[in-house]
């Protein structure tokens, strides 16, 4: 884990050698990253990369047939997959994000790729199920057919095709993914800490609400915000034509 930009922790999956393949021990640190994130308050995004040109190629099966599984009890898969972190998270994917390491790009908020990058699920020609996040992300992200073809076949999916069906935030050359994400993340760090959360939270969970709930509970997470000292620093600055100075209070 490091911290290069102000507000921004970058944490890279390192098993380079087996193309950043999830062990319990990665599970653990990524588990263990996202708690940092969260709790530190002058942390305000995340970005989640892989170490030597690959993103991730999923759970090691090795360690697998082994009979370990790379799950941290309350997050799941690779720590974090069921319990996403509070604050912002952004993919930066370079070769290949496969299996568990596309569901781990799919549990992130932001996905910055490099052209050569390459998507997928291919736990089916393995006679596993995409059992991560994949098949219950990819519906409500793509259209159904779709989403259908990639569980189904299992076949690999280029970048640029992963930018049209709408998973690509920003294509850029390879090798320069992660100078990207910082830069999308130094963009989101310069907004409201409270209200980048606050947006993230109401975006992620939305969908869920019917109707007749959905503006009561949006106005449970925004109006705290609203009546937040960060929210007078935001008009304040505004005014005085400054940048803010944000305090998270």
């Amino acid at each position: 884990m490091s911290t290069p930009a102000e507000g921004v922790l970058v944490v890279t999956i390192d098993r380079p050698q087996a193309r950043n393949a999830v062990t319990a021990a990665v599970a653990q640190g990524i588990a263990e990253a996202m708690d940092r994130l969260d709790a530190d308050d002058g942390l305000r995004v995340g970005v989640l990369t892989g170490a030597g040109g690959t993103f991730c190629a999923g759970m090691d099966l090795k360690a697998f047939v082994r009979g370990e599984r790379p799950t941290v009890e309350g997050r799941g898969f690779a720590g974090f997959v069921e319990h996403p972190p509070a604050k912002p998270l952004i993919a930066a994917v370079e070769g290949y994000a496969l299996a568990g390491g596309f569901e781990i790009v799919l549990a992130c908020d932001l996905v910055v790729a490099a052209e050569g990058a390459v998507f997928g699920i291919p736990e089916v020609k393995r006679g596993l199920v995409a059992a991560g996040g994949g098949l219950l992300r990819l519906p409500t992200r793509i259209p159904y057919h779709q989403a259908m073809e990639l569980a189904l076949l299992g076949n690999h999916v280029p970048a640029a095709r992963a930018r049209e069906l709408g998973l690509v935030n920003r294509l850029v050359p390879d090798g320069t993914a992660l100078a990207a994400a910082l830069a999308l993340a130094a963009e989101v760090s310069a907004n409201g800490p409270l209200a980048v959360a606050a947006s993230k939270r109401i975006v992620a969970t939305a969908g869920s609400w019917s109707d007749d709930e959905a503006w009561e509970r949006q106005a449970a997470i925004a109006a705290p915000v609203a009546a937040s000292k960060d929210a007078i620093e935001g008009a304040t600055a505004f005014a005085e034509k400054r940048p803010p100075v944000w305090t998270s209070r």
